[in-house]
C-alpha cells in the first residue's frame, strides 16, 4: 500500500485529484492495496479526490480502460464523470484468450476454476475468459490452434454491437497467429482502432509462450 501513497501524494500535495486504473482484483491484491491507500489519502487531504477503479482486467482489458479514462480527462469531464463512465467501461470489456500451453497459469495460481484439469492431449486448447470478477476461468476447448484463434474471432463478430470500438489484442511471441487474428477481425467487420502488444516479461511469465488474447467491448458477459 505504501507505493501507492508514494505514487498517489505528490499530486495531492500540488492540489490535484487522483483516480487509478488498476488491474484486476481477481487476479492481484493490487487492486484491494489501490483502494485502502485512496481511502487513507482521502482522510489525511479532505479537500481531494482519490479513486481506485479495479478493471476486472488485465493487459489491455486494463489498457483500453486507462486509455478511454484519459480521454474523458482531456474533453474536460469531470472527475466523478470521468470515474463513473470508466466503471460502466470496464462492465462492457470481454477478455477472450487460448494459451499454446496451461501450465504457467498452473504453476502461478491464476486459473479459477476447472481449466487446471485441462491438458495439452491430443492438441486440445482451453478457451478462457476474465469472468464478472476478474477470475480466469475456462469457457470451452478446441482441438487445434487454429481452431482456437479462430474462436477468439467468432466471439467478436458473434458479441460485438458496435464494431467501430477500439480493439486491443496482446500476444506472447505469435506475432503471425496474432495477425491472423486481426485479420480475421476485419473480415469481421471490425474498423475500429486494434491496439497490438506484446506481453512484457512478467505478464508473459504467467500466461506463457503463445498465448493470444483478445479485448473488446461487446454485449452478455464472456
Amino acid at each position: 500500500m505504501g507505493a501507492f501513497i508514494d505514487a498517489f501524494t505528490p499530486a495531492l500535495e500540488a492540489g490535484e485529484d487522483v483516480i487509478y486504473v488498476g488491474m484486476s482484483g481477481g487476479i492481484s491484491g493490487t487492486a484491494d492495496l489501490a483502494k485502502s491507500a485512496a481511502l487513507e489519502l482521502m482522510e489525511e487531504y479532505p479537500g481531494r479526490k482519490v479513486a481506485a477503479i479495479d478493471t476486472r482486467g488485465a493487459s489491455l482489458g486494463e489498457g483500453l480502460p486507462v486509455l478511454y479514462a484519459a480521454s474523458l480527462r482531456e474533453q474536460g469531464y469531470s472527475f466523478d464523470a470521468v470515474v463513473e463512465l470508466t466503471e460502466r467501461d470496464c462492465d462492457d470489456m470481454w477478455q477472450v484468450f487460448t494459451v499454446d500451453d496451461l501450465s504457467y497459469l498452473r504453476k502461478t495460481g491464476r486459473l479459477f476454476s476447472a481449466a487446471v484439469k485441462v491438458t495439452n492431449t491430443l492438441n486440445v486448447k482451453p478457451i478462457l475468459v476474465g469472468d464478472d470478477e476478474g477470475h480466469i476461468v475456462l469457457r470451452r476447448v478446441t482441438v487445434g490452434r487454429r481452431r482456437s484463434l479462430d474462436t477468439l474471432a467468432a466471439r467478436y463478430r458473434d458479441k460485438c454491437p458496435d464494431k467501430t470500438r477500439p480493439v486491443g489484442l496482446a500476444h506472447a511471441d505469435a506475432e503471425e497467429d496474432a495477425q491472423y487474428v486481426i485479420d480475421k477481425l476485419r473480415a469481421a467487420g471490425c474498423t475500429g482502432e486494434i491496439t497490438t502488444v506484446m506481453y512484457e516479461p512478467v505478464t508473459g511469465s504467467h500466461v506463457g509462450p503463445g498465448t493470444v488474447a483478445l479485448f473488446f467491448y461487446g454485449e452478455g458477459r464472456p
